[in-house]
């Protein structure tokens, strides 16, 4: 089979293995669509040192559509020929492999998998396109509730990648009002708006004007601001988190799902008397991974939209470039077979 091995920045190995053998408590998956996460173009860019769980020599990529090909004698819960989502946190047996499951790679053996557990079945309304993007997706999805969105409410998502297109469809689907996504690559904001979402490039735009023009006004402990609810970090930056707590409106709440490592200084006293709320998102849980799938199967070709490049597992590094330009590239998928 093939895979692709990690080998440290700037190298992949692309090798011939043996198919695993299947146990039989085991299944056997092919891969048909794999989606390169950032987390993937920070190692080969910047190497183990962006702190990312990708191990040397050892297969990658965690964002996948499969189909079964093979099952154990004792397996009930899967026939050969469906097609599946493998949960990377325990699809490899092994949670700490997670970065390292084998998206890149042809065939995953997945031991001791059970239904909604190691895998999950993707319904025929969706798409290889938009099944590869249900990891990413959850991980969205999982920051969009971490907020506990009420229908009416107003939110603003930093960052026009996967997740935050991805929390931005999960706040519509909850039954959030008005949503402005912010970036800065006019490349992203173009699609967010096909996907029918307000936009504003902050490096082009007055933000605070953008904001107050199309939320409106709410009060605040340092007096009228624009009315926004929930705020979906998923940059990381520190002006974000800045803004919150000098504009974020009496009971509004920040969540923040991008990657952070700077420390930062919070005015416990602002936060109590305003009743605001920071909170983090790390990864997804297994309720995340049923609201994926309901939300992709009323919106499939609305979600394809932000699958922008495909490649062939042999052009694997130009597909990570190629992920590695947000002005030029949002979602990139490498196709086994469709």
């Amino acid at each position: 089979m093939k895979a692709a091995l990690y080998e440290g920045k700037h190298s992949i190995k692309l090798t011939t293995q043996p198919i695993p053998e299947c146990g039989p408590n085991d299944v056997l998956i092919k891969n048909l669509r794999a989606g390169i996460c950032g987390s993937d173009v920070a190692v080969y860019e910047h190497g183990l040192a962006s702190g990312h769980k990708i191990k040397l020599d050892h297969p990658f990529g965690h964002e996948m559509i499969s189909v079964v090909a093979a099952v154990g004698k004792n397996v009930t819960d899967f026939k050969v020929g469906q097609r599946v989502y493998p949960y990377p946190l325990l699809a490899s047996g092994d949670p700490s492999n997670a970065g390292s499951l084998g998206g890149f790679s042809e065939y995953l053996l997945v031991p001791n998998a059970h239904l909604n557990r190691e895998l999950y079945l993707v319904p025929d309304s969706i798409s290889n396109r938009t099944g590869a993007l249900i990891e990413p997706f959850t991980v969205g999805t999982h920051a969009a509730y971490q907020a506990h969105p009420q229908p009416g409410e107003n939110a603003i998502v930093y960052g026009a990648g996967t997740i935050g297109i991805a929390a931005a469809t999960a706040l519509r689907h909850a039954g959030c009002q008005k949503i402005m996504l912010v970036d800065l690559s006019d490349y992203r904001l173009s699609i967010a708006r096909q996907m029918g979402f307000a936009t504003c490039n902050s490096s082009e735009t007055d933000l605070e004007a953008a904001c107050t023009e199309f939320f409106g006004l709410a009060p605040s402990l340092n007096g009228q601001v624009p009315a926004i609810d929930i705020t979906i970090d998923a940059v990381g930056a520190a002006e974000i988190f800045d803004r919150f707590m000098a504009k974020g409106p009496i009971d509004s709440r920040y969540v923040i799902v991008g990657v952070a490592k700077q420390a930062r200084q919070v005015d416990l006293l602002s936060l109590t008397y305003s009743s605001r709320a920071i909170i983090g998102s790390g990864g997804y849980r297994p309720k995340d991974v049923q609201i994926v799938l309901d939300i992709m199967q009323h919106n499939n070709d609305l979600i394809e939209k932000m699958v922008t490049h495909e490649f062939a597992w042999e052009d694997l590094e130009k597909g990570i470039q190629t992920a590695a330009d947000p002005q030029h590239a949002l979602n990139v998928q490498i196709v086994y077979q469709d």
